[in-house]
């Protein structure tokens, strides 16, 4: 009985080790921000977004002109302005310039989120292919080697995976 159960226990120790072998993954990187910028869609993305952003832009350059234009005035007619009036004209100015900040803030929200918009079906292609990629090729780990907030610093050596998601969406 205890034969059987040293060669059970040493059968099971066996069978452990093999699939520990098994466990261990592969690890891939690959610089996904390059991948993103190969897209010839990228352009076009930018191309929106600059187009939008502009608008924004210029609304606020008109914004900030008027606003130059009314600290002007304010400064060549003070001397003839009663206190009422340089009251009223200060008040005036700084709802100017508060409206300006808030329009500021309103448009980087906005651009901001364009871009999300405009950038998500991207993000989403390219990681498609890199799963794609590991999937085919059996890595378990793919880390992206070109962000900049990489938080994974030490790792096992791992394969480039750049060419193989390049050719897997068609790009040279």
């Amino acid at each position: 009985m205890k034969k059987v159960f040293k060669v059970a226990l040493v059968a099971v120790c066996i069978m452990l080790a093999g699939n520990f072998a098994k466990a261990q993954a592969k690890v891939g990187y690959i610089a996904q921000e390059e991948v993103i910028n190969a897209l010839p869609e990228t352009k076009t993305v930018q191309k929106n977004l600059e187009e939008y952003s502009k608008t924004w832009t210029d609304q606020l350059t008109s914004m900030n002109n008027a606003y130059q234009k009314a600290i002007k005035d304010y400064q060549d007619q003070e001397k003839t302005m009663t206190d009422a009036a340089k009251s009223t004209k200060v008040a005036e100015i700084t709802d100017m310039n508060k409206r300006i900040q808030e329009q500021d803030n309103l448009a980087r929200q906005q651009v901001e989120a364009k871009s999300s918009e405009l950038s998500k079906p991207l993000f989403d292609k390219v990681r498609a292919a890199i799963n794609a990629v590991a999937k085919e090729k059996g890595y378990g780990y793919v880390i992206n080697s070109g962000a900049a907030d990489q938080l994974l610093l030490v790792a096992p050596d791992g394969d480039n995976l750049l060419p193989a998601v390049k050719l897997k969406l068609g790009l040279k």
